[in-house]
């Protein structure tokens, strides 16, 4: 289930529903139903509550729609750009921290970024939004190349297999196990970076599998 972050809010009165109870069902109607279901009366009928309650936290149905897209920026995309960011030894230790985004949907909800991706269909605002999220992604992955001395064509590019591919995936709804994806970490890794990971660069991302 989507959690945003908790946050302190009024108790007036007999409220019963907080405004985070609010985003994470609209979060959850956008994945399961589309945006044109994140609406304010029925998701008010779920929640058992008026339209008073709602109307409490948001100033309107745009006001709630923008809080899906904030909460979807600082997670799926700060996520990823954060960890590219990240001080690493190595190449390989690099792209195993952007990795870690794959690997973990707390981190990276990829159900999420394509409800996001099928909205942007119906929105030129929201298209603008995916189209600058991918940039900072892929300008974050880039730049985490170039750290370690590739020059900027083959950092752009290498950046922009991993980041496409990883996309890719989820636009073909795969249903690999993450377990058998790993099994082939080692070859992810040398070709992600033209180097051949240590056993111990394996182990090190699998204690981050285990401790999921």
């Amino acid at each position: 289930m989507i959690m945003t972050a908790p946050q302190a809010e009024p108790t007036p009165g007999n409220i019963k529903v907080t405004r985070s109870d609010w985003i994470n069902l609209a979060l959850e109607t956008l994945i399961s139903d589309g945006i044109e279901s994140v609406r304010v009366l029925p998701l008010g009928h779920k929640l058992g509550v008026s339209r008073s309650s709602f109307y409490w936290y948001f100033d309107s149905r745009q006001d709630l729609l923008d809080q899906l897209l904030k909460h979807w920026h600082d997670t799926n995309t700060t996520a990823i750009v954060e960890r590219a960011r990240r001080p690493a030894e190595t190449i390989i230790m690099g792209v195993m921290n952007v990795f870690e985004c794959w690997a973990d949907e707390r981190l990276f909800d990829p159900r999420l970024d394509f409800a996001i991706r099928e909205w942007a269909r119906r929105s030129d605002d929201v298209r603008r939004m995916i189209d600058q999220a991918d940039d900072e992604r892929l300008s974050a992955i880039r730049d985490m190349y170039r750290r370690h001395g590739y020059d900027d064509e083959d950092a752009f590019i290498r950046a922009r297999v991993l980041y496409y591919m990883q996309i890719g995936y989820y636009v073909l709804d795969l249903k690999e196990p993450v377990e058998a994806r790993v099994s082939h970490l080692a070859a992810y890794l040398r070709s992600f970076t033209g180097h051949e990971p240590t056993d111990a660069d394996v182990a090190h991302f699998m204690r981050f599998i285990a401790a999921r």
